[in-house]
């Protein structure tokens, strides 16, 4: 008599769940766990009933979840009792979420860096005409080019080039989805000599990346020379065209040369790269080039 007026003080596993916000399965799963235990099974039915002062410890398990704790973490606490444990766990979530927010910023701007590149290709001036841009500074990783890819007759110099670009991204925790705004570049001296000598590879990275690694070097903003092309095979042309039409405007070439591949387009056809490229060197101008 007194076992059953007990028992009709408790909750039954339904409305357990029903007032705490959470699936029977889930308080089954706390129970096989050792997270939270009924107070009585009936023994005949294998009912599991609940006590209302049980629901302080559910909140505590959602709290911890939270938290980002796993119930592996919880059930661990819960055993050894000790609010140290805790707070040494809370603290490795801590920086795990911390490098997950620098990430997903990472993920963030290089997206946005992707919607304006595919801005600039719609509303690019007409492919093959030079013309005169401002470009603002940038953040670039670059490594030296393993071979002249203009020397080779294909594509495939290039690959390898912009593969062992990825590899050293990657070797250094760089995931690749920064490497699809990438560049490559020829010598000042070279490009003003007429040489295609392809001398680094380079990802466009954010600003946010720049002190973290001594690699990553500034590209100083500048009045650029710029071309626009939307075929590998038209690079070598139309960088042809850029440095003449400098010198027939009598544009003084400050720097390096760029190919800078804005954006890729590999989704309709998967034999070959299709990019837009806008092709670029630094000028100044014969009224201020003295100054």
């Amino acid at each position: 008599m007194e076992e059953n007026r007990a028992i009709n003080t408790l909750l039954p596993i339904g409305k357990m769940a029903e007032i705490n916000h959470v699936s029977i399965a889930a308080l089954r799963h706390y129970d096989h766990l050792g997270l939270l235990k009924p107070v009585y099974i009936n023994p005949e039915t294998g009912y599991r009933y609940y006590s209302i002062d049980q629901n302080a410890r559910l909140d505590m398990i959602a709290y911890m979840k939270e938290l980002g704790m796993s119930l592996a973490e919880v059930r661990n606490v819960f055993e050894k009792e000790d609010i140290s444990l805790i707070e040494s766990i809370l603290a490795r979530k801590n920086e795990q979420f911390h490098r997950e927010m620098l990430d997903l910023k990472r993920r963030h701007d290089t997206v946005e860096r992707a919607i304006a590149s595919i801005e600039r290709y719609r509303k690019s001036p007409v492919t093959g005409v030079p013309a005169l841009e401002y470009i603002g500074h940038r953040y670039i990783w670059p490594i030296p080019c393993s071979e002249n890819f203009y020397d080779t007759p294909d594509i495939s110099g290039y690959e390898r080039v912009l593969w062992n670009l990825r590899q050293d991204l990657m070797n250094h925790g760089i995931t690749n989805i920064h490497s699809y705004n990438n560049g490559t570049s020829i010598s000042q001296r070279d490009y003003l000599e007429g040489k295609l000598i392809a001398d680094k590879v380079f990802a466009f990275l954010d600003h946010t990346m720049a002190n973290n690694w001594k690699e990553i070097k500034l590209v100083e903003s500048s009045m650029y020379a710029c071309i626009y092309a939307d075929r590998y095979e038209d690079e070598i042309p139309c960088a042809q065209k850029l440095l003449y039409y400098c010198k027939e405007q009598g544009y003084q070439i400050s720097g390096d040369y760029i190919c800078e591949i804005m954006t890729e387009f590999n989704v309709f056809s998967s034999e070959s790269r299709s990019m837009f490229m806008r092709l670029q060197v630094p000028v100044q101008f014969p009224s201020t080039s003295t100054h």
